[in-house]
């Protein structure tokens, strides 16, 4: 029922979609630098805001990428899941720990108004919340204190369930378990699965996507060209009133999804650049491995703590909005603690990784299973 397997990655075309990775998590954090108002008005008009279009490079290239790690690195249910958890984890328990800790002193010590600030009276209740991925399942709308980027892993942290329960499991059990996991989280969630399984279907039909370097090349350039035109023309707020026109749940608000019409015609741009950058060719990249390696490694940490670094910094000091050094100050305050975060984040996954392999030998021994 598992389809064939799709074959390895080449060098270069693992190496694209790391360059991928990081470009769209500095874009991500650009988008933010406009969206909380540390470019002014003058630098806003001027720089497009590919923040969106960022994310769903992500979600495209995570299924991607998890459809290829359980065929050729986690090949039982129980690797595939301790390698997703351990992996979410290791970055979102420290980072999240991080908002609630600096978001309760700057609400307590300096007596600075905290958005959210509601969910830093009951901790005990918002922090296991969030950390069951819950934010965006039916009628809620929930973000950590400083943590936009977090309504992403609300999306794909359910995804990797679904696509969990269809890879491993067959027959009935394989479309109850899909069933009850798509009940659970509910319409939002539902609009966006397209976007992330459409990384999954590029996978499984790379082999058959095949044509010349050249035409590879000129398709490449023009997605790049209509990805830019994209982001210059901005059409995202027409469609996204007709998004919201059409919603057919008038109690449940949109919320993240109400992007949807704008983000599969994202979404199809981004296939067709992957679906060309791998028969490309591009040998030069492999040059610039080094870098590119080390800018993937941190993109996690870089995306979800840098609005840790934005409301911290907010907070405790005035911001001159669109000064160079004020920008340059900031970038370099979100590029620290990135690296400074990422020896945690990694030590944590090794760690984690030996507690829920415990935990799962643990429970087959108390069921009289083999380990």
């Amino acid at each position: 029922m598992t389809p064939p397997r799709a074959g390895s990655l080449d060098a270069r075309f693992s190496l694209y979609l790391d360059l991928a990775r990081g470009c769209a998590a500095l874009a991500v954090v650009v988008a933010h630098f406009g969206y909380f108002r540390i470019f002014d008005d003058a630098q806003i008009a001027r720089i497009p805001d590919f923040g969106r279009e960022a994310v769903i490079t992500f979600f495209v290239l995570s299924g991607f990428v998890i459809a290829y790690s359980a065929e050729h690195k986690n090949l039982t249910a129980k690797s595939y899941v301790v390698a997703r958890a351990a992996r979410l984890f290791s970055v979102v328990l420290p980072v999240l720990a991080l908002s609630f800790i600096l978001a309760t002193c700057v609400r307590d010590i300096l007596h600075v108004p905290v958005e959210d600030a509601y969910e830093l009276r009951r901790p005990w209740l918002y922090v296991p919340f969030h950390l069951a991925f819950l934010g965006d399942v039916w009628h809620f709308v929930e973000r950590p204190p400083w943590l936009i980027p977090y309504w992403s892993l609300d999306y794909e942290a359910w995804y990797y369930v679904l696509f969990g329960v269809f890879h491993f499991l067959g027959g009935r059990r394989r479309w109850l378990a899909a069933g009850a996991v798509l009940a659970l989280v509910g319409p939002r969630l539902w609009l966006l699965l397209p976007v992330w399984l459409s990384g999954v279907a590029l996978y499984r039909l790379q082999a058959r996507l095949t044509f010349g370097r050249g035409i590879a090349r000129a398709l490449w350039l023009l997605s790049i060209t209509l990805i830019g035109l994209w982001g210059w023309l901005d059409p995202e707020p027409y469609l996204r009133g007709v998004a919201n026109a059409w919603w057919p749940f008038p109690g449940i608000r949109m919320g993240s999804a109400d992007r949807v019409l704008a983000d599969y015609a994202v979404m199809v741009l981004v296939l067709l650049n992957f679906a060309c950058a791998r028969q490309a060719g591009f040998d030069a990249i492999l040059r610039l491995a080094r870098p590119i390696r080390f800018l993937a490694a941190h993109t996690f940490t870089l995306y979800l703590s840098h609005g840790i670094v934005i409301g911290l910094w907010q907070s405790v000091l005035p911001i001159e909005r669109g000064a160079g050094y004020e920008i340059v100050a900031i970038g370099t305050a979100i590029a620290v603690t990135a690296l400074a975060l990422n020896p945690l984040t990694e030590a944590l996954q090794r760690g984690l990784r030996r507690a829920f392999d415990a935990g799962f030998a643990l429970g087959a021994r108390g069921l009289g299973l083999k380990a």
